[in-house]
C-alpha cells in the first residue's frame, strides 16, 4: 500500500475538511493551473484543512502530488511548472455514489469531502471534470456542468448576455470547416468589423492562441493560430481607446460582485500571454479603477447579471471594455479565473475585504452548499413517492 494516502473511506480522524486539489490538465493553459494550485495550496489554512493535490498530466493521468506543483518567483526565468508522468502514484475517484474516495492502484484509499478543480480551459473548465464529479456524487468548487460549459464558449457566452440586455463587443464566430472552404466569406465578414481586429480561439482563455489583427494580411495566420486550439474561433473588433476593467463574482443564488480593477499594458500592445504570466512588468493592474461610483455599479450590475446569465455558481471574473464615451460592454466571463497571488480575481477580493483564504475558505463553503441542495432534488421518483398512477 502507497504511504501517500492512508486505508479507509472516512474523512480523516482529525476532522480537518480534505480537499483535492485538482490541477495541470489536458489544455494549453496546463502551466497556468499548476501555478494557480500552488496559491491556492499555500493559502489553505492546515488547521482547518487537509490538502490532497492531485496533478493531471498532458495526457490525462491522475497522480497523488504531495508536495503539489512547485512555486515558481515572479520573474524567474525557469520554465512553468508542468505535471510530469511518473510525479506521483496513480488515483483516480471512486465512481460508487456517495463513497468520496481517491483508490490507488493497490486498493489504497483515502476520503475526500470536496473537490477544488484549478483546472484552466478544456477538460477542466468546460464542464468535462464537473460532469465527472457529478456522477461521483462529490462536492465541487465553481460553476456546474451547464455553467462551465457555457463559461467556456465565448461565442455561446455573448449570445446568452446580449439575450439579457448586456451590450457585447461587436464579433463574428468562425468555424474552421468554414474557413477552410470559404475564406472570402470570412474576410468579407471581418472586412466590415473594421480593423484593428483580434482573433483568438472561441473556447480557450490566458490570452493563448490570440493575435491583434491590423489589416486584413495579418488575418489568415491569426485564425490559423487560433484553429491550432479549436475548430471555432471568434473575431472581434478591437475596442481601440476603451479601457479594460475587471470584476470578481462570488456566490450562487445570491453572487454578489468586488470593486472593480483596470488592466494598463505596459511595453505590450495588449494584454497577451506574455504581459500575464511571463513579463512580471507586462501591465499594471489598477485597483480599485479610477471610475465613478455610477460606473462601478453599472458594472457590477452587468457582471452579475452575466454571472447569472450562464448559471454560473461560486466564482467568475467578469472582462469589460470601458468606451471613451462612457459605454460599458462585456466580454466574457471566466469561471475558473487565475488563482495566482498576483491575479485580479483574488486581489479584488482583498481589496473588497476578503483575504485570499477567506476567499478559499468562502468557495469551499458554497460548494458545500450546492452540493447539499442539489443533492436533495430529483432522488424520488413518482413510483417511490406513491404519486405513480396506472393508466
Amino acid at each position: 500500500m502507497t504511504s501517500e494516502i492512508e486505508d479507509g473511506s472516512g474523512a480523516g480522524d482529525d476532522m480537518r475538511t480534505r480537499i483535492a486539489v485538482l490541477f495541470g490538465g489536458r489544455s494549453a493553459e496546463h502551466e497556468i493551473s499548476c501555478i494557480s494550485a500552488r496559491s491556492v495550496l499555500d493559502a489553505l489554512d492546515r488547521s482547518r484543512y487537509e490538502p490532497i493535490p492531485i496533478g493531471v498530466t498532458k495526457d490525462g493521468r491522475w497522480q497523488l502530488m504531495p508536495g503539489g506543483p512547485p512555486a515558481v518567483p515572479a520573474g524567474s526565468a525557469v520554465p512553468l511548472p508542468q505535471v510530469m508522468p511518473a510525479s506521483g502514484s496513480e488515483v483516480v475517484i471512486d465512481q460508487e455514489p456517495g463513497s468520496r474516495s481517491l483508490v490507488t492502484p493497490d486498493g489504497s484509499r483515502a476520503g475526500i469531502d470536496v473537490v477544488f478543480p484549478v483546472m484552466h480551459g478544456p477538460f477542466g473548465e468546460d464542464g468535462s471534470i464537473q460532469g465527472f464529479l457529478e456522477i461521483a456524487g462529490v462536492p465541487y468548487v465553481g460553476a456546474g456542468v451547464l455553467g462551465s460549459a457555457l463559461g467556456m464558449d465565448k461565442a455561446v457566452q455573448k449570445v446568452l448576455f446580449a439575450s439579457a440586455g448586456i451590450p457585447v463587443v461587436e464579433h463574428v464566430v468562425v468555424y474552421e470547416r468554414e474557413w477552410e472552404k470559404k475564406p472570402e466569406g470570412v474576410e468579407a465578414r471581418a472586412e466590415r468589423l473594421g480593423y484593428p481586429l483580434f482573433a483568438k480561439p472561441a473556447t480557450l482563455g490566458s490570452s493563448v492562441g490570440i493575435r491583434k489583427v491590423h489589416g486584413p494580411r495579418e488575418l489568415r495566420p491569426a485564425l490559423e493560430e487560433a484553429f491550432r486550439y479549436g475548430t471555432k474561433a471568434l473575431v472581434e473588433r478591437a475596442e481601440e481607446g476603451a479601457r479594460e476593467l475587471e470584476v470578481a463574482v462570488l456566490g450562487n443564488d445570491d453572487p454578489i460582485a468586488s470593486i472593480a480593477g483596470e488592466i494598463v499594458p505596459r511595453g505590450h500592445e495588449f494584454y497577451d500571454y506574455e504581459a500575464k504570466y511571463v513579463d512580471e512588468h507586462g501591465a499594471e493592474l489598477v485597483i480599485p479603477a479610477d471610475i465613478s461610483q455610477e460606473t462601478l455599479e453599472e458594472l457590477q450590475r452587468q457582471a452579475v447579471g452575466g454571472f447569472r446569465a450562464i448559471e454560473c455558481a461560486g466564482m467568475a471574473r467578469a472582462d469589460f471594455f470601458l468606451r471613451p464615451s462612457g459605454q460599458i460592454l462585456i466580454n466574457e466571463l471566466n469561471t475558473i479565473p487565475g488563482f495566482t497571488n498576483i491575479s485580479m480575481y483574488p486581489k479584488l477580493w482583498e481589496a473588497s475585504g476578503l483575504s485570499y483564504p477567506q476567499l478559499v475558505d468562502r468557495l469551499v463553503e458554497l460548494a458545500i452548499e450546492r452540493h447539499e441542495r442539489e443533492a436533495k432534488k430529483g432522488t424520488t421518483s413518482v413510483v417511490d413517492g406513491g404519486s405513480f398512477e396506472e393508466g
